[in-house]
């Protein structure tokens, strides 16, 4: 047999099947890209072991070799120690015992552990104890145990016993005893004949919920705003009790972000108000197992006030503690204590951080992570942001962590600096080994922690150094290689990897097995399948060594894989598409060096279920009768069954329906029949359905008013669709248009549907003008059409049409092939070729299929070529990246497409071979530095060159003692460069670099790594800029330094201006040292605001500037004062100059009024003014006014004009002049003193009619001066 005929070195178990892996032609294949890659990393040491494998010595075959393992003489080629390689890195999955019980009961096996109790075994003291262990192996395995590591004697305990066909510890109590005698370290040894499995190590322990100790609590008396710490101080229980706090009276502490529960169970008030002296807080523990809750005594407050009344109006009082006189306080940590701490937590568990802050008001609580964001994925808040979890905690979560607790006094920070170790977890957890005699493997245990874990080898529970020697045994670090086993090698091997945080304990056999080829399905069977759809033979079998299954139809011909057939790794026969000449026997055949064995099942082809008259939709009066017909063609060796849905649910088929063979009748039809009618015709492998609507019209009213204008809607679906003028490539379809509903039609689209790539899938054919009910449709080759047209106007689409009858076009050969044909690598050694696959309109005859070519580009050998039925064809054993020419035929029954055009594709990719030389590295400025390499030779790339691509990192910081990240990033140059440039790099750091050649497949070799150093930079702005004004004559600032120095501070400087509404003031600068980091400003007067801009500076120039202004100065009286940033000068709001307006119009309306009164007199009630009333000949008695318009020049009432014309007022605004008593005045026409006018008046007559013209216009005007 040639070397390239040794094929299937190896074979793996799926879906409970055993099945050697298919290697197709030529070199072994279907080996895992992992085991190739472990392959070609192994050591010298390794290859050493395994070359001496290839001894030339009589052997039989093993590892899966199909055939006799040929025997050369002299030096073999190079392709043997691959594939010895790979068979001996590959055996650890070789056989599988199928789960079938007549096998797993005459196959001896090793014991293994099936169940046992957890590591730690906390345990009811009211109960009985069960340490659990369970093993299986044949034969059955017995049980033993220890305790603390020595021998535990069950038999001379009463107490203890072990239950029947298991290793399960039973400790029973019901006669007496303390379980605590029994706490301590267990573990169960379960043997057989063929070696001896170990449970973990079962860490016992009692629970226990011991009584809280009694106390008697003295009143906690405490100032209001002050701090406050109520401690819980539970009893130690096993497991920890879970902690609340509650009243004696049971009813639940409130909690908020000022008064919350500490993780260690305290209860903790940022401050206290009088409020929290209306309840007492009793502490509580649940215990989990006792299901008990233990309360502490209360503890009471006294909150002592200076405002002892407890107002509930000051609640929401927006400053509740000033009003109620507490002093406002900073924040300060309550929980943890001091600037900074540290926490370490286990990989994979929960991180929890707390910080709880006091404060008045109460503070806000903010996280953040130095150097990088939270993880967002993994991190959320608790107890009103106090608390902060990531979840499955990893080493990417270790670093320095710090809450922010601030509130409109200050902030502070605390730091946590967390450190993520780890228990040892599994990498690669060895597993059991079956093997056939002669044959090699291996067991692999490979762990990971922090601290690097231990791992220690026993075999049958006893160390293996001090097991007896084997010379087929061989140990290197964490695995063990196992030559030439024979059946005396079976034992069971533990793997304990342990570090400081704990171990991991694991079991695996090593057995080995001699059994000829069994099959493991029932015998003769009959599978039923419909034509033209996909079926699969399952052919389970086992034996080891590993047999090679072989697929034959009707006893005759070759192996059955290619084409329409496909042999899957499990060795089930996949036939694509049934045809007739697909029926018949097929013959599963499974051979090993042991014998064979082999089953037959027998395929039945049937006729597939169609409903070809399927019911149409309906519109019927109501009363009338409808007739749905359906009628289906079937196999007749199938039982068919048709049954009926309405609206999607089983159809009641009353006494006004009847239900034949081919339809369905409704007689009387009411509202209540309306509805969808699907036809449902199933056999026992196959069904079809065809749906109807049925529409039930109402008795219709006359309408009342015939010339209302109709609105325009949508068109009514064409109707009566019909075939005529059939052809082989064309059809008429003629329709009869639907009602247009007050809007023209416009267009007609006609679709068709086939049923035999995507049945009930509808596809635009054509468009016709709304004019048209007759068109020509031109067709497909061997498509079976059906189609339906929707009428457009201006308002939409109609419904479509009921569809067509169906009309098949005969076929003919392919006229085109398919598109987007691509050759391209998926593993190193294959090429996968995909392609678009045609559709149903483009198949033009049954059983479509592609005929692939390709051939080496370079070495013009003959085309290979392959019937493929699908859209993908992977050419195996290819070397690495080279071009090949690729055609793609399409080919049906009528014959085959035209000749395909030649398509350039490629191999897989493997990793490049060789690294970037002579990288050269130039530092451009403080944060970009410039690359410059040495181009790869073309031949080490290994596929087609992406790019060069730079990993970098921060080392450290040239600052001392300033924590950096040294996550690596990366820079890609991509294309065949030879320089780039790396940006956005922190400055004043020193970095160091790796060079690779990216291809396809991944990354090459690290180049040699390089160190730099950037120079210094500007810094990044000052952090927590904060402007405070206590009072009006200052301004405090403060800051902390910048995130990212960048350099040697050597100072800050701030820059501010005053400023007052739009007036700005002079700038003033202000340098100060580099540890300084408050300021303190003068204000020039209590009315200006300021604008501060602060920057850090190093010996390159300063650095980004934050800019802050202060508040706005309280109680501003005047328009030109100040505001916040969001207000702005009173005098250039529009509500306020609105307002100016309206008073200056109502003067000015005022002042019209009284110029007319004055220059033309007007009508004053005086009747109540006078003395004596007025005569009924009166003429103006009616409305009780007196007029003075005949006299010129007389002065307003309650008014005396002065010498210079002014007017003043007088005591009086009554309609006439009161001058009290005796008063006198009256002038003539030229201003002298004539006489004098004397009104009497009672004094309280005057004192009730004081406000008789109190909003008289002159009042007016006078109450505004």
């Amino acid at each position: 047999m040639p070397p390239s005929r040794l094929i299937d070195f190896c074979a793996v178990w799926d879906a409970g099947v055993f099945l050697a892996s298919a290697a197709g032609k030529g070199a072994p294949s279907g080996v895992p890209g992992r085991r190739l890659n472990e392959a070609e990393t192994l050591n010298s040491v390794r290859e050493a072991q395994f070359q001496r494998l290839e001894a030339e010595r009589p052997r039989r075959p093993g590892c899966g070799v199909r055939g006799p393992v040929l025997r050369m003489a002299g030096q073999p080629p190079p392709w043997a120690y691959t594939a010895i390689l790979l068979c001996a890195l590959s055996l650890g999955r070789a056989i599988e015992i199928p789960m079938d019980p007549s096998i797993q009961n005459e196959l001896s096996q090793p014991p293994t552990i099936t169940k046992q109790s957890v590591k730690d075994h906390i345990v009811d003291p009211r109960d009985n104890i069960l340490i659990e262990c369970e093993a299986k192996g044949n034969p059955a395995p017995s049980f033993h145990w220890t305790r603390n590591s020595k021998f535990f004697n069950i038999a001379k305990d009463p107490r203890v016993s072990m239950r029947r066909r298991s290793g399960t510890l039973v400790i029973d109590f019901r006669s007496g005893g303390r379980p605590e005698e029994y706490e301590g370290e267990y573990q169960c040894f379960a043997r057989n004949k063929f070696g001896t499995a170990l449970s973990n190590r079962i860490r016992l322990q009692v629970s226990k919920s011991p009584l809280w100790p009694k106390e008697n609590l003295d009143p906690v008396v405490v100032q209001e705003g002050a701090p406050l710490t109520l401690q819980c101080n539970p009893p130690p229980g096993l497991p920890s009790p879970v902690i609340f706090w509650m009243s004696s009276s049971m009813e639940p502490i409130t909690q908020d972000k000022r008064v919350s529960q500490g993780h260690n169970g305290d209860l903790y008030f940022s401050n206290v108000v009088l409020q929290d002296m209306q309840t007492d807080y009793s502490c509580n523990a649940r215990f989990h197992f006792t299901h008990t809750i233990q309360q502490k005594n209360p503890f009471t407050l006294k909150v002592l006030t200076n405002h002892p009344y407890n107002d509930s109006s000051l609640r929401n009082h927006p400053d509740m503690y000033s009003a109620r006189g507490v002093a406002e306080r900073t924040p300060s940590f309550m929980y943890p204590q001091g600037t900074a701490s540290s926490q370490m937590v286990l990989r994979g568990m929960d991180l929890l951080l707390e910080c709880i802050a006091s404060g008045v008001p109460t503070p806000d609580i903010a996280w953040y992570k130095k150097g990088g964001d939270l993880p967002s994925d993994k991190a959320k808040f608790e107890n009103f942001n106090k608390a902060l979890r990531i979840t499955n905690v990893s080493e990417e979560d270790s670093g320095e962590y710090f809450c922010l607790a601030s509130n409109k006094m200050g902030s502070i920070r605390h730091t946590i600096s967390v450190r993520v170790k780890a228990a040892p977890y599994w990498l690669d957890e060895p597993k059991n080994l079956i093997l056939a005699p002669g044959e090699d493997g291996r067991l692999v245990c490979r762990a990971n922690g922090n601290p690097k874990p231990t791992v220690q080898w026993m075999v049958n529970g006893e160390p293996l150094q001090s097991a007896p020697p084997n010379p087929n045994r061989e140990v290197a670090g964490d695995t063990i290689i196992f030559r030439d086993t024979q059946i005396s090698s079976r034992a069971v091997y533990q793997c304990n990897s342990s570090n400081e945080h704990g171990y991991l304990l694991a079991n695996a056999f090593v057995s080995v097995l001699d059994v000829p080829p069994r099959m493991l399905s029932p015998r003769n069977q009959l599978i039923r399948v419909i034509l033209y759809n996909r079926t699969r033979l399952d052919c389970p079998f086992f034996g080891s060594p590993i047999p090679t299954l072989r697929w034959f139809k009707n006893g005759q011909g070759s192996n059955l894989d290619g084409g329409n057939y496909h042999v899957y790794e499990n060795g089930s026969l996949e036939i694509k598409m049934i045809r007739k000449e697909d029926q018949g026997i097929y013959t599963c055949v499974a051979t090993n060096i042991l014998g064979k064995a082999e089953n037959q099942v027998r395929l039945e082809v049937k006729d597939p279920t169609r409903i070809y008259r399927m019911p149409e939709d309906q519109v019927a009066k109501r009363g009338s009768t409808v007739q749905l017909e359906c009628r289906v063609k079937h196999d007749p060796s199938l039982k068919l069954t048709v049954s009926w849905l309405k609206d999607d649910e089983p159809l009641y088929i009353s006494n006004r329906m009847k239900k034949e063979e081919d339809s369905l009748t409704i007689f009387g039809v009411a509202e209540r029949d309306q509805g969808s009618y699907t036809c449902v015709a199933s056999t026992e492998l196959d069904q079809d359905l065809a749906k109807a609507y049925l529409t039930v019209l109402a008795d219709q009213a006359t309408p009342t008013n015939r010339l209302a204008a109709l609105p325009k809607g949508r068109p009514d679906r064409p109707r009566d669709l019909e075939l005529t003028d059939l052809a082989e490539r064309s059809v008429r379809l003629t329709w009869i248009p639907g009602d247009d509903n007050n809007s023209p039609i416009t267009d007609y689209v006609v679709q068709f549907e086939e049923d035999q790539f995507q049945p009930g899938v509808w596809h635009d054919h054509s468009r016709f003008p709304g004019s048209v009910n007759s068109a020509v449709l031109r067709l497909s080759p061997y498509v079976n059409y059906q189609f339906r047209v929707i009428a457009i106007n201006e308002v939409g689409s109609s419904h479509p049409s009921l569809p067509s009858e169906r009309y098949r076009t005969s076929g003919a050969p392919p006229e085109s092939n398919p598109s987007d044909v691509k050759g391209e690598g998926t593993r190193k050694n294959n090429m996968e070729i995909t392609w678009t696959p045609m559709n149903a309109t483009s198949a033009f005859g049954p059983n479509l299929r592609y005929i692939v070519k390709w051939r080496r580009r370079e070495a013009r050998e003959a085309w290979n070529n392959v019937t493929v039925w699908g859209s993908r064809y992977v050419v195996g054993q290819t070397p690495v990246y080279v071009p090949y020419e690729i055609r793609v035929q399409a080919e049906n029954d009528f014959g085959k497409g035209p000749e395909p055009d030649t398509v350039i594709g490629y191999s897989g990719e493997d990793y490049p071979r060789a690294a970037p030389t002579d990288v050269k590295i130039r530092v451009l400025n403080s944060t970009a530095i410039s690359l410059q390499w040495s181009r790869v030779y073309s031949d080490t790339v290994q596929g087609q060159l992406r790019e060069y691509r730079a990993y970098y990192w921060r080392e450290s910081s040239l600052l001392k003692n300033l924590w950096v990240s040294q996550k690596r990033q990366q820079a890609g140059f991509p294309g065949d460069r030879l320089r780039g440039v790396v940006s956005r790099l922190f400055p004043y750091s020193n970095y160091k670099l790796e060079m690779v050649v990216v291809n396809g497949r991944g990354d090459g070799p690290r180049s040699e790594t390089k160190e730099f150093t950037t120079p210094e930079g500007v810094p990044s702005a000052p952090r927590r800029f904060r402007v405070r004004q206590p009072n009006l004559e200052t301004i405090n600032l403060e800051w902390d330094h910048p995130e990212h120095p960048n350099g040697i501070l050597i100072g800050y400087t701030l820059k501010y201006v005053a400023f007052n509404g739009t007036k700005v003031g002079k700038q003033i600068v202000e340098n100060f040292s580099p540890n300084q980091t408050k300021f303190t400003v003068q204000r020039a007067d209590p009315v200006s605001r300021y604008r501060f801009s602060l920057s850090a500076r190093t010996q390159v120039g300063s650095g980004e500037a934050v800019t802050e202004e202060s508040p706005a100065p309280p109680n501003e009286a005047t328009p030109t004062a100040a505001y916040t940033n969001n207000q702005a000068d009173i005098a250039t709001q529009g509500w306020f100059i609105g307002l100016m307006c309206a008073i200056a119009l109502l003067v000015l309306i005022l002042l019209i009024v009284c110029f007319i009164k004055r220059s033309r007199g007007g009508k004053y009630p005086v009747r109540e003014k006078k003395d004596v009333p007025l005569g009924p000949e009166d003429p103006k008695e009616e409305d009780g006014s007196f007029d003075y318009s005949d006299e010129d020049n007389k002065p307003l009432q309650g008014s005396q004009t002065s010498l210079d014309g002014t007017i003043k007022q007088q005591e009086s605004d009554d309609s006439l002049v009161d001058y009290g008593e005796g008063g006198e005045g009256q002038f003539n026409e030229d201003g002298s003193f004539i006489g004098q006018y004397t009104v009497k008046k009672d004094k309280e007559e005057t004192e009730g009619n004081e406000s008789s013209e109190a909003t008289s216009p002159v009042n007016a005007i006078y109450s505004l001066a």
